[in-house]
């Protein structure tokens, strides 16, 4: 991990903020040390997603919590945001580092476009010498399309990168066998797959309560990662220059999976369907056997809400979920389709209504 030459740093609000809201200057400072002294002069190239812009915000606006609701959500990462990319900005230029701001929100990760142009800003800013700082869209997501938390978008963003290394900084060590608090608990070094895990009982909240992650959040992550064929590193903030450097620190996940250059990713492990469709016979074997798209003649019934471009799910007769899709009409148009050929439907409704339901491109299988 020590030769990785592209990698996407993660770092939690709890490691940049005070438990009251407001930026910890010594510790952006302290991470941004690390940060600018790993790039070595160009021989690597890093890629920051840091969370704490809501968490940034909550003093200037005279909140003493996370608000719970998403428009004060919102309203505080307004603020945050400004005040979070201010100060990297100041202390990246101490090196003489430029910093390029990047806002994503899943729809980025999904629609081809999006996904594209993230990525070409992405390569441009590293090739160009700025450091990108990445964080999630706060003030414009909406509960529907919010990653629900930063640990997921950086595994994304390393998949979207092609990143060598993803590593995960927060208040913990790693992953421990059981409560770190609690004498006798050792913590995990290796996790070569899902087994190794097994019966380890994960805690879900964090010690300073301004982020929205905690362990499960960045297992879950390091899992995605490296299905998609890419080492993790989960540690503590304290310990960032000895993951970079690929020392002995906190919890390495070894890749379960091969690298894709799809943007796919997202759907399959972070997207949540809006709803679903169930397939006849013959559609299940097209999609799941001839990597075929879906077309209105194989759909027996459409449950749920959902517009054009939704992720649904594809379910055969006895309600497995059988693959999962970007699906290019609304839900109240499509039982008027069901069963029938697309040229039928060109004839009838016009020639908008010649195409697959869930296009091949925009689908992928879920296995069992």
């Amino acid at each position: 991990m020590g030769d990785a030459r592209r990698i996407v740093v993660k770092v939690g609000s709890s490691s940049l903020t005070t438990a009251a809201g407001g930026l910890d200057a010594d510790r952006v400072d302290a991470l941004v040390d690390v940060l600018a002294k790993a790039r070595g002069g160009g021989q690597k190239e890093i890629v920051l997603v840091s969370s704490g812009a809501i968490a940034a915000g909550l003093a200037p606006l005279g909140l003493d919590r996370r608000p719970k609701d998403l428009a004060r959500q919102q309203a505080a990462a307004s603020v945050g945001q400004g005040l979070l990319v201010a100060r990297y900005t100041a202390s990246f230029a101490r090196y003489g580092v430029r910093v390029g701001q990047v806002l994503l929100t899943s729809d980025d990760m999904s629609r081809r476009a999006h996904h594209r142009n993230a990525s070409r800003t992405l390569d441009k800013l590293l090739a160009m010498g700025a450091f990108p700082v990445v964080n999630e869209n706060d003030t414009v997501a909406t509960d529907e399309i919010r990653f629900g938390d930063n640990d997921r978008l950086a595994a994304l963003v390393a998949h979207l990168v092609h990143a060598d290394l993803l590593v995960l900084l927060s208040d913990i060590d790693g992953v421990y066998d059981g409560d770190p608090a609690r004498p006798g608990t050792s913590r995990i070094a290796e996790v070569r797959g899902p087994a190794d895990l097994d019966g380890v009982e994960i805690g879900s909240a964090g010690k300073a309560g301004v982020g929205t992650g905690g362990m499960v959040t960045k297992v879950e992550a390091a899992r995605i990662a490296a299905a998609a064929g890419i080492p993790v590193v989960l540690t503590n903030a304290v310990h960032a220059a000895d993951a970079l450097a690929g020392g002995d620190t906190g919890t390495c996940f070894h890749p379960t999976g091969k690298r894709s250059a799809g943007r796919l990713l997202w759907l399959q492990h972070a997207s949540t369907p809006q709803g679903s469709l169930t397939l006849d016979d013959g559609a299940v074997r097209a999609v799941v056997e001839r990597h075929s798209s879906l077309l209105p003649a194989g759909i027996a019934a459409v449950t749920g809400e959902f517009s054009a471009g939704d992720p649904v799910e594809l379910r055969d007769r006895a309600g497995h979920a059988v693959a999962r899709g970007l699906v290019n009409f609304d839900a109240r148009e499509l039982p008027q389709l069901l069963g029938r050929s697309t040229r039928e439907l060109a004839r009838e409704l016009g020639p908008a209504y010649e195409r697959e339901v869930v296009h091949r491109d925009d689908l992928v299988l879920l296995h069992p």
